[in-house]
């Protein structure tokens, strides 16, 4: 059985970037990628995908005695490729194709042979939209934004 390769520390924050990306991902977008894979890979699960609920916490004033906020529910799916590569992923709600190929494309973020597909033909995407919505939010906060120093007083 093989074991999971070594992740070197300065790799996290792009693991972390990647695993961001995926759970924030879209199904379609994550079948839409799918599909362009020209050489779609064995996987092999080793968990899930499967649902399950996760407690979530939360601190009073942002930095105060924690809390049990409430119970979500969550998708949960690793796989091993046939090269090694161990991807996982979770994902909010019970959508267990989504956990899955998460979970696949992980694994391909981290063969340097995929690594540039994933990259380029899914996470790119994924961020994108994600930076154009929150600049839509931004814009529309904006609009609503009051300057209090500029309103004239009734002193003249």
């Amino acid at each position: 059985m093989a074991t999971a390769p070594h992740i070197p520390d300065e790799t996290i924050p792009a693991r972390k970037r990647v695993a961001d990306l995926l759970a924030q991902a879209l199904p379609q977008e994550l079948a839409d990628a799918w599909e362009a894979l020209e050489d779609k890979p064995q996987a092999q699960f080793l968990r899930g995908p499967e649902t399950g609920l996760v407690m979530i916490r939360g601190r009073i004033g942002g930095g105060g005695a924690p809390f049990n906020l409430g119970e979500a529910t969550v998708c949960r799916a690793t796989v091993r490729l046939a090269s090694g590569a161990i991807g996982h992923a979770h994902a909010l709600g019970t959508h267990k194709e989504k956990a899955r190929l998460s979970a696949i494309f992980d694994a391909l973020w981290q063969d340097e042979a995929t690594q540039r597909f994933v990259e380029t033909q899914l996470l790119v995407q994924i961020a994108q939209r994600i930076a154009a919505a929150d600049h839509q939010s931004a814009d529309e906060t904006a609009a609503t934004r009051v300057d209090f120093f500029t309103m004239v007083r009734g002193e003249n």
